[in-house]
């Protein structure tokens, strides 16, 4: 029997994924079979929690051939005046809509659930475990790398006595429903962990009418976020997008240290920080509003006695010290981490993609700015020169390395005509076609621009000297 043959073998039917295949069948003939080990597209989303939604506007997330979401701004809520925050289950239905729909209507996508990669062309079925040898005529695209870890099928790393309530954030939304636990509510909440995850319970919790006051934190470390108002898409929002980043690239520019990048780049509205009278140190470019950070604040029962290392009938265990816990405590276990570090390489191998990031903090968009690389440029020097892996930082630290390679990354861009172009109009980028649409007689706004690009150069060598890295070369176009 004639093994099936494919030009392209994507490992992984989550956003990077979809976005990879999206652009690759936009930009080439080429046909592509999409495995996954889960039963439906979307990745990690298929196990996210009833009341997660994504952090940045919907406009930077999906494919780039099919909006997410309607363009709308909330009128309520923690993110009340910015764009729309695709919920859950509006992801999930739209990840569908794009295999279904987009994907598997052009006739060059073949899908695959609950398939394992075994390496190669080799696919295992996980119902009948058949296997499946294809021939890949082009190459193996390992979307799956960066998967991150999530809440509901992460293992805690903590031991849990017999009697101690530990539920994963999913749980909370089906309390008292058959088979969730025991019928008495809980008469306080403790929340396990410091990550966005943790922020998004608090602020879930709060909402849903408990007291500030029945809630315990456990903060293992603080953490630097990104200010949502400087991400959003559209013209209403272009002094504080784009002349966020016009500030941005000036604290950039004039940094003395780590530590007075962090505090220039807080003082111009780009860093929120939960208790201004701590120093945070962490940093996982989590992004959030500044209605959610007035909502956590309200919780000061805040545990900073390290992590935990067991969860106890009344109380927990952590790195330095006991905490006690009232009866009747639900511990939610959020310290599964979603930026698991896995070494960089080469995006473009020899018979294999593995997609990284290439731009900070947008997954989606870094998949289809490769797939398109992939697609137009001769040879994998070539497409590595153009597609840099970004180091994600975990400590305040390791965030001029990673903005050094961004920068590197957009600079390469820049003075590619084709890719510059196509950068503008995916609606995936959001602010391309926002700089080029200004009118040139808009006097205030061209002033934005021009304070943006005057500090590039100065930008790339002191972010280098933060970093103790050499710059790219810099010739403005």
């Amino acid at each position: 029997m004639t093994p099936p043959q494919t030009d392209y073998l994507i490992v992984g039917a989550g956003a990077a994924g979809l976005a990879f295949a999206d652009t690759l069948l936009a930009e080439s003939e080429a046909r592509l079979t999409i495995v996954d080990r889960r039963a439906t597209p979307g990745g990690h989303w298929n196990d996210a929690y009833p009341f997660v939604a994504l952090h940045q506007p919907s406009a930077f997330y999906g494919v780039n051939s099919l909006e997410l979401g309607s363009g709308r701004r909330d009128d309520t809520g923690v993110n009340a005046g910015l764009y729309e925050l695709a919920s859950g289950p509006e992801i999930g239905g739209y990840f569908d809509r794009v295999m279904r729909q987009r994907l598997l209507a052009s006739g060059r996508v073949e899908y695959r659930p609950m398939s394992d990669w075994r390496g190669g062309g080799r696919v295992v079925s996980l119902l009948s475990g058949e296997t499946t040898e294809f021939t890949v005529r082009r190459r193996v695209v390992h979307a799956a790398y960066l998967s991150p870890s999530v809440p509901a099928t992460h293992r805690p790393r903590f031991a849990i006595a017999p009697g101690a309530r530990v539920v994963p954030p999913g749980e909370l939304a089906r309390l008292g429903q058959a088979g969730a636990g025991a019928d008495e509510p809980p008469r306080h909440f403790a929340i396990l962990g410091a990550g966005k995850t943790a922020m998004d319970v608090a602020v879930w919790l709060v909402g849903q009418g408990v007291a500030p006051d029945a809630i315990s934190w456990v903060v293992p470390r603080d953490a630097w976020l990104l200010n949502r108002l400087q991400t959003q898409p559209g013209e209403r929002f272009f002094e504080h997008t784009i002349g966020g980043q016009a500030d941005q690239m000036a604290a950039w520019a004039a940094a003395k240290s780590v530590d007075d990048l962090y505090d220039r780049l807080e003082a111009c509205g780009t860093l929120l920080r939960i208790d201004p009278d701590r120093r945070p140190s962490m940093f996982h470019l989590a992004t959030i509003s500044t209605g959610e950070i007035e909502t956590l604040r309200r919780i000061t029962r805040v545990i900073r006695l390290g992590h935990v290392r067991a969860v106890e009938l009344h109380g927990l265990v952590l790195d330095q010290g006991r905490a006690a816990l009232p009866p009747g405590t639900l511990c939610i276990d959020c310290t599964a981490s979603a930026v698991e570090p896995r070494p960089l390489q080469p995006i473009f191998q020899e018979g294999l993609i593995v997609p990284q990031l290439v731009r900070l903090p947008q997954p989606s968009f870094s998949a289809a700015l490769i797939a398109w690389v992939e697609a137009h440029l001769p040879d994998d020097a070539a497409r590595n020169r153009l597609c840099a892996p970004v180091p994600f930082p975990h400590s305040p630290d390791g965030y001029p390395a990673a903005l050094l390679a961004h920068l590197g990354n957009q600079l390469r861009w820049s003075q590619d005509k084709a890719l510059r172009a196509w950068i503008r109009d995916s609606r995936l980028d959001g602010f391309g076609r926002m700089i080029t649409s200004v009118d040139p007689g808009d006097a205030p706004r061209q002033a934005i621009l021009a304070r943006l690009r005057s500090q590039a150069a100065a930008a790339l060598v002191n972010l280098a000297t933060l970093a103790g890295a050499e710059p790219p070369a810099f010739s403005p176009r």
